[in-house]
């Protein structure tokens, strides 16, 4: 979703290059480009709740479940999303709207983006006791290809503020700023580190780390039915139903 709404946002970026006087144009791009990278915090945040369901033995890191992290992070980016989205078209609203308005907007969306470097490095501060978690219950063959991911968590938490950095020295200065001037720096520490970002995940992918329905979390109904902790618990579950089928298959033999 990160990779398709800054695609679209170019897309309106030349549109809004192409003709000038549509309002509407640049502003889907000035939004979208804002808010966009968001996508790409959610998809950390329910990566590493599946890392921690596959590669710890308690399923919970610092107390917090596996199936319990990754909807608190999501929950926590989707209020920097609504602030950003605020914010941003706030600022946004029309070519006539004074200049306190803009500003209160640009303000707020400033609020946002410090909102979600302030969630990032709290996931962060998970990640690394995830990190500490994997060596204290010594690592194996299984354990040790979280490794490759979790580095590129590390790299794209790296990007994410990079970009947030960024962005906060862009409107720092309200509308005397002189970055949004030179779109080099928008390419350069925007959208390049964000395409890294995907890039990186596209590589690392998750599902080549996680294969297999048996590394999906399990659904609240199969945690209350089979009394579900750890994956060790559903991994128990599995192996009784081998019997029934190797008697069903001696009873076809008779």
């Amino acid at each position: 979703m990160s990779g398709v709404w800054q695609t679209v946002a170019y897309i309106f970026r030349v549109l809004s290059i192409t003709y000038p006087a549509s309002f509407g144009d640049y502003a889907a791009w000035f939004v979208l480009i804002l808010v966009a990278p968001l996508w790409t915090n959610a998809f950390v945040y329910m990566v590493l709740g599946r890392m921690v369901w596959n590669f710890t033995s308690k399923a919970k890191i610092l107390g917090v479940t596996a199936w319990r992290f990754g909807l608190y992070f999501v929950l926590l980016d989707i209020t920097a999303f609504v602030i950003q989205v605020y914010g941003a078209a706030t600022a946004t609203t029309g070519t006539n709207e004074p200049e306190n308005k803009v500003l209160q907007g640009l303000h707020i969306y400033m609020i946002g983006v410090g909102v979600q470097q302030t969630f990032a490095l709290l996931f962060l501060f998970f990640v690394i006791n995830f990190h500490r978690t994997l060596f204290k219950e010594r690592l194996t063959n299984e354990t040790s290809r979280a490794l490759p991911m979790l580095y590129a968590i590390y790299a794209v938490l790296t990007l994410i503020t990079t970009r947030i950095i960024f962005r906060l020295c862009e409107y720092s200065k309200g509308l005397t700023s002189t970055i949004p001037n030179h779109e080099a720096y928008q390419y350069c520490l925007d959208s390049l580190p964000m395409l890294a970002a995907l890039f990186l995940l596209n590589i690392i992918h998750p599902g080549r780390i996680m294969p297999g329905k048996d590394s999906n979390l399990p659904s609240r109904k199969e945690r209350k039915r089979d009394k579900i902790c750890t994956k060790s618990d559903r991994n128990g579950i599995l192996p009784s139903i081998e019997p029934a089928v190797s008697v069903t298959s001696q009873e076809k033999g008779y």
